[in-house]
């Protein structure tokens, strides 16, 4: 079917999975999740679009990832499929779910070998054990468990979803709109991962890579005859501060930046653009904290950081410890893992002339081993 288009949604918040990692960003092996899934569906068949919804503030970073249409996801299930369907001109499209990795060719060729039997085509397993609803048994020879992906006629399912009634699925929205509904045999392979126990039955994911991944962080600051001076999350001047858009902890922004470069996710100013009012004044250990966040969700965990302070004054020896534990407070490591130098230029260039402060930062990180959770 060259008419055919491939949606894989994937903006959900994974509230209820349970780990540390979004669980579109497990890695397997160097991939995330949502890649691995759309590239086993994508090896099966010929796409003429696919497009990958996913929440806006990853959107960026997941686009260094593919050359797919990626499309802007909403609070629900159903949002998210309505805005990926604005992409979507060809009359069939294969709407999976990127919790859906492991998807077996059978049930692909099975959905494509039913196509034009109805108004969307649905793989279904049959309930082997006892079944009841509520209190009373029912005969499980009529209960089917629905799985994705499904393909349906992209302007049946356009339809059905012109209502504010929410369906979990396409087949229950195109039958609720007087749709016909096909069903093929569905494969327990093709498990949805919600919960983080899902992970042991899904048999096709590897391991994460090993790999270590280390970036550097610089930024420079002039001082201001305005305090306080915060450093490295800690207040070393009342009288004297740092000129800048946020309170101008130097120390925290070049981490930061240094955290941002080993995830390969920009830098701070694409996060917290200086010409954004919301970030007048902003205190950098919220904003450090706010980055950590983000590549942890994206598949990593800390490891290591290490600060240079390049300062002719003020003098940095008495709040090093101070700085170095509250470092590891921000990024959730122990200040055994964090490391806070303190230097001069000997009276040369900017710093030497009491101009400002400079700093170099380097960060590490790996993937988080979701094997061992």
């Amino acid at each position: 079917m060259p008419d055919l288009s491939l949606v894989m949604l994937g903006a959900g918040s994974s509230m209820r999975f349970g780990l540390p990692v979004k669980k579109q960003w497990l890695r397997v092996g160097c991939d995330p999740l949502w890649l691995v899934a759309t590239k086993r569906l994508v090896a099966m068949h010929p796409f003429a679009k696919v497009i990958i919804v996913a929440p806006k503030a990853e959107l960026a970073y997941m686009r260094h990832f593919g050359d797919f249409t990626f499309c802007e996801g909403g609070d629900t299930r159903q949002e998210s499929l309505k805005a990926a369907l604005l992409h979507v001109n060809t009359p069939h499209v294969m709407v999976s779910d990127i919790a859906r990795a492991c998807v077996p060719q059978e049930v692909i060729a099975r959905l494509l070998g039913s196509a034009g039997c109805a108004d969307v085509i649905v793989p279904a397993c049959k309930v082997t054990d006892t079944a009841f609803f509520q209190d009373d048994p029912i005969n499980r020879e009529e209960v089917r468990l629905i799985q994705t992906p499904q393909l349906s006629h992209t302007q049946a399912l356009k339809n059905a979803l012109k209502t504010d009634v929410c369906f979990t699925d396409d087949s229950s929205a195109i039958k609720a709109n007087g749709g016909t509904a096909w069903y093929v045999e569905g494969d327990e392979r093709a498990h949805k991962l919600t919960f983080a126990g899902d992970l042991a039955k899904l048999s096709c994911l590897d391991a994460p890579s090993p790999f270590m991944f280390t970036g550097n962080g610089f930024d420079v600051h002039a001082f201001s005859d305005v305090g306080p001076m915060m450093l490295g999350g800690v207040e070393v001047s009342q009288t004297q501060g740092f000129k800048a858009h946020s309170d101008g902890d130097v120390a925290l922004h070049a981490l930061t930046d240094a955290i941002l470069g080993a995830a390969c996710a920009g830098d701070i100013g694409e996060f917290f653009p200086d010409t954004d009012p919301a970030y007048k004044g902003a205190d950098s250990g919220v904003l450090l904290g706010k980055v950590v966040e983000f590549v942890k969700s994206v598949g990593f965990e800390m490891v290591h950081c290490d600060i240079t302070i390049i300062a002719q004054t003020p003098k940095l020896g008495a709040f090093k410890d101070a700085m170095r534990r509250r470092i590891a407070s921000l990024v959730g490591l122990s200040p055994s893992q964090i490391n806070v130098k303190a230097t001069t230029t000997e009276h040369l260039g900017f710093v030497g002339r009491n101009e400002g402060v400079a700093v170099q930062a380097s960060a590490t990180l790996k993937f988080y081993d979701w094997t061992r959770a």
